[in-house]
């Protein structure tokens, strides 16, 4: 499997840095390529780009699973929600990236937000303006949070997490939100910083329903 610096569909370069053969990466980010090829049909170019630093990723891997491979909370007896879903965490990711301006992570994870969330038009308008998006109050609440980590970190206050608080959100689970937020504020500046390209494939992903046929 030979990749080079530039997608096939455009031609256009995946970084400014050059991309390695994935063939030719340690066994363990091989692996684990491949698998995501095998699942998806094609390899997001942040695995492409990051490879660039083969342990670099390796340890971006280990954060990325950590923080969003957690199982979902059953909810609560009363049905009311506890926990972040997978759809919440990846709504994080696409507020917090809408807001440090990437292209790569607005792209890749709204295409993977609208598949969990089955909602075509929500990453979109959590993008551009969450406050504005069709959401509960609760996950208004905590995007308010997620963005002022975001932005403007130093300010926050009791009163803050008092309002994720009455909402039902845990310590834990702020700690969660907090840590989604700046650990894709590191990878909104790599991602940025090396120019890496959104692949074709996630521009229309959950935007129209499968084909039954």
């Amino acid at each position: 499997m030979s990749e080079s610096n530039t997608t096939t569909a455009s031609a256009r370069p995946i970084s400014r840095w050059p991309v390695p053969d994935v063939m030719d990466l340690p066994a363990d980010l091989k692996a684990r390529i491949l698998e995501v090829q095998s699942k998806a049909g094609f390899v997001p170019n942040v695995f492409l780009a990051l490879a660039h630093r083969p342990d670099e990723l390796r340890a971006f891997l280990a954060y990325h699973d950590a923080l969003l491979l957690k199982p979902e909370q059953a909810p609560g007896p009363d049905g009311s929600p506890r926990g972040l879903s997978k759809g919440e965490r990846e709504m994080i990711i696409v507020a917090t990236s809408g807001a440090n301006h990437c292209l790569y992570c607005v792209v890749a994870h709204g295409a993977i937000l609208r598949i969990y969330e089955k909602k075509p038009l929500v990453a979109d308008q959590i993008a551009i303006n969450h406050r504005k998006a069709d959401l509960t109050a609760r996950q208004r609440s905590m995007l308010d949070f997620a963005m002022k980590v975001c932005l403007d970190s130093a300010s926050l206050e009791e009163a803050d997490f008092a309002t994720l608080h009455q909402h039902g959100f845990t310590d834990e689970d702020i700690w969660d939100i907090g840590a989604i937020t700046a650990f894709f504020g590191l990878s909104n500046r790599m991602a940025n910083m090396t120019g890496m390209r959104p692949n074709d494939e996630f521009y229309l992903m959950g935007r129209v329903p499968r084909s039954k046929g």
